[in-house]
């Protein structure tokens, strides 16, 4: 029988993080008097905002006008894209925390220009799925293990997520052997990871113990002078979000590797000068209690929504970070990077991180 796998406490803290939300139904989609009230809900930080509709339909499913559902929320005008993460998307569109989070729902006119289209819980499902098999890949070089799963495991896994229970969770995934880096807290690494870098294909039976580490770095630029992030002006587009999703190799020989390394090697430019953190404190908090089902480890990141080319942007002397979150925590720099990894990726193998940065000129990648 195989012997129970337990979380971390923070681990525990991260899969029970939700976030209070007040969802609207849009004005132009009311059809009687008076308005509905709002639907008051607490969403998973790890979940996707398309699996709240099963709980929020039956408050506005009376007032809707005739036609089909094409579901769709939206936060001051910007259309939100359904498979990220919801905690992500209130770091990154939040910078001070907004609670309850007011966001507006659509049943009708989906914005298909804006947004991939969504079939509601299958959709998400297979995009989580998907996400799974390219973390694989670059954690191990092949996604074989994921591709390999018996369907009642997949059909565990993916409940594990939808229920938000973290048990069930750890022993179905422990099964994929997707062990990025160890729990030694000085995370020492030998340069020899480098020789990792190329696809290789790895025994899926025994753990995968590598320095690569999925990640998707979301980085929303301030280009207004102001001194206190509640007023840093509202997200209307999406082309002003920058994304890196890419492997990302911890190095180095003898050293502890931490939170700040891993940004400065992200973020080349804005650390040319080892400018720290604007402010590096950790003063965050744990939030109150498209893919085609079969997926190739060599399908590019734009065909998983996101860019990855190499970073450019302002020279450091006229760039700085005003605020670096991940899973609603704004930590400290000197913080191993590999508790970190361990501790706040999402279920899907990736580490997402929302960096705020002050500019001169936007930053484009």
């Amino acid at each position: 029988m195989d012997s129970k796998v337990e979380g971390t406490e923070a681990q525990k803290f991260v899969w029970e993080g939700a976030i209070p939300i007040q969802i609207h139904l849009h004005d132009s989609e009311v059809t009687t008097l008076p308005n509905p009230p709002p639907a008051l809900i607490l969403a998973p930080r790890l979940g996707y905002l398309p699996l709240l509709v099963r709980q929020i339909k039956p408050f506005f499913s009376s007032s809707l006008p005739p036609g089909v559902d094409t579901v769709w929320f939206e936060y001051k005008g910007l259309p939100l894209k359904w498979y990220i993460p919801t905690g992500v998307l209130f770091d990154l569109l939040c910078a001070e925390a907004e609670r309850p989070w007011n966001l507006t729902v659509h049943f009708r006119g989906y914005p298909g220009k804006i947004l991939t289209p969504c079939e509601g819980e299958d959709s998400v499902k297979w995009s989580f799925i998907n996400a799974l098999k390219e973390a694989a890949c670059i954690i191990t070089g092949n996604c074989k293990n994921i591709m390999n799963m018996s369907q009642s495991d997949q059909t565990d896994l993916w409940r594990s997520v939808l229920n938000g229970d973290m048990d069930a969770y750890l022993r179905v995934s422990s099964k994929l052997k997707l062990c990025t880096i160890g729990d030694d807290h000085s995370m020492k690494f030998n340069t020899t990871l480098k020789s990792r870098q190329s696809t290789i294909d790895t025994d899926v039976t025994a753990p995968a113990r590598t320095g690569r580490i999925p990640v998707r770095l979301y980085i929303r630029s301030i280009n207004e002078d102001i001194d206190d992030l509640e007023d840093a002006p509202t997200i209307d587009s999406w082309d002003k979000i920058s994304y890196i999703n890419r492997p990302f190799e911890i190095q180095g020989e003898g050293e502890c590797f931490t939170l700040y390394d891993a940004v400065k090697t992200l973020l080349p430019e804005l650390f040319a000068d080892k400018h720290l953190l604007a402010d590096d404190v950790s003063k965050g908090e744990m939030e109150d209690g498209q893919l085609s089902e079969e997926v190739s480890c060599s399908r590019t990141s734009e065909e998983a929504g996101v860019t990855s080319t190499d970073y450019v942007g302002s020279p450091s002397d006229t760039a700085e970070i005003k605020l670096l979150r991940i899973q609603g925590i704004e930590p400290k720099m000197e913080i191993p990077f590999g508790w970190v990894v361990n501790n706040l990726t999402n279920p899907e193998h990736y580490l997402h991180i929302c960096v705020y940065i002050k500019a001169v000129e936007p930053i484009t990648i």
